[in-house]
């Protein structure tokens, strides 16, 4: 039996921490290996980057997700009860009710509504001096993902919950102040999203059948009972939430334009779109890491894994293995005409099927508003002023440490049409 490599350190919480998104493959290519193990937050931890550990990793009948993510995790990112931990039959169940919110009609009416509300903030750009364009996108999809959803959200609403969307996506991994604010801020979501449950369970508030605040709180578990109210405002926070993220893929998107001029001619040719989005995904950075743990015991390469110990997949390190992508390091869009549609090389957002495993069912979602969102920055006119553009490996999630700031914003160059979902 093979011994995986083991840090050296008595426990690498604070390394992680420091290290971020390069913790995992700067140890792998210390060891010259893709595992190796070491103690996080005080536990047993195996850590594993690449595609055949992918492969491994999203195999069911060994790892589950029950219990895998951290406490601090659970109460700012993911909240308790939902869908990220549960396994086996009950979470096709769980997934299922997530799938059928994303149809291609479903998709593209929430790509329309976002354009809708990048026009009513363009145009309010204008009269700007400078544009934080992070923080306004984070905006824009807080407004559009809850009308989507069918979640009512007054004006004198929007600014705190954004917000409150925005710490629980900085607070899933940080230590101190952030983790503080993502802990308030899920308390204060679940509360908020809870009530408006209940006004639907009781037909207090009107709400169409196929909108995600229906479709969540009226979901019957395998048992044919209603989900608890905090588990339901839980999984609604989890259609919600991560639609809000894409504000940081989308920041880049504009990143990728502004260093990669040449990009930009190629936009409008025939499905460049796609390749320049999926770049932009594999490229820059997300989340880090994913985890599970062990089903039971077994052996992988000659290595032992034990039943219960925690492993953690790494994300970023996947998309830049050289053995899967030639030049890892710089962004090509054109990579992708040649790309094999690979569930387990290519892990932005978690790999797998999006029916049978963890992989994140918001996946489409994400492209169509990238799309959307990319299409009509090409058609707007607006200076980058010099900032501070370095993207920290340090912080996740991570962004432009300006948040990308834009000036002199102008007329928009010809309409801008929804792409529709593949």
């Amino acid at each position: 039996m093979a011994i995986i490599p083991r840090d050296t350190m008595p426990d690498s919480t604070l390394a992680f921490a420091l290290e971020g998104y390069t913790f995992i493959r700067r140890r792998c290519q210390r060891y010259r290996a893709d595992i190796f193990q070491t103690r996080l937050l005080f536990q047993r931890t195996i850590c594993m980057l690449g595609a055949e550990a992918a492969e491994l990793f999203y195999d069911t009948d060994r790892f589950e997700r029950s219990g895998a993510a951290p406490r601090r995790v659970q109460e700012t990112l993911f909240g308790r009860g939902g869908v990220q931990g549960m396994d086996g039959t009950a979470h096709r169940h769980r997934k299922a009710m997530f799938m059928e919110l994303m149809s291609p009609a479903s998709i593209q009416r929430l790509a329309e509504l976002s354009v809708e509300q990048w026009r009513v903030h363009t145009e309010k750009w204008r009269r700007m001096d400078t544009v934080v364009l992070l923080s306004e996108t984070q905006e824009i999809l807080c407004r559009t993902v809850c009308a989507w959803a069918g979640v009512p959200l007054a004006e004198a609403e929007v600014e705190q919950r954004t917000k409150d969307f925005v710490a629980m996506i900085e607070g899933g991994g940080a230590i101190g102040p952030r983790h503080w604010r993502g802990r308030r801020a899920r308390n204060r979501a679940e509360h908020w999203l809870g009530d408006l449950i209940e006004k639907v369970r009781r037909q207090e508030m009107p709400a169409e059948a196929d909108n995600a605040l229906a479709v969540v709180a009226l979901h019957r578990d395998m048992n044919g009972e209603l989900l608890d109210k905090q588990v339901a405002a839980v999984e609604l926070i989890n259609v919600l939430r991560p639609t809000v993220a894409v504000a940081w893929y989308t920041t880049f998107a504009a990143l990728a334009l502004h260093q990669h001029p040449e990009c930009r001619r190629e936009l409008d040719t025939d499905g460049y779109l796609e390749l320049f989005v999926q770049e932009v995904r594999r490229f820059y950075p997300f989340f880090p890491v994913v985890a599970a743990r062990v089903r039971h015991d077994f052996e992988w390469r000659g290595y032992p894994f034990p039943k219960g110990v925690r492993v953690l997949l790494d994300l970023y390190g996947t998309n830049h293995d050289p053995r899967q992508w030639d030049h890892p390091e710089q962004f090509r869009p054109e990579r992708f005409r040649h790309w094999d549609g690979g569930a387990f090389n290519f892990i932005p957002q978690g790999g797998g099927d999006h029916y049978r495993q963890h992989r994140c069912p918001g996946e489409w979602i994400t492209i169509a508003l990238m799309k959307a969102a990319i299409m009509l920055l090409i058609r707007l006119d607006y200076d980058v002023p010099t900032q501070d553009l370095r993207v920290s490996l340090m912080r996740m999630p991570t962004a432009p440490k300006s948040g990308f700031v834009i000036q002199h914003v102008g007329e928009t160059r010809g309409g801008v049409q929804v792409p529709k979902p593949r």
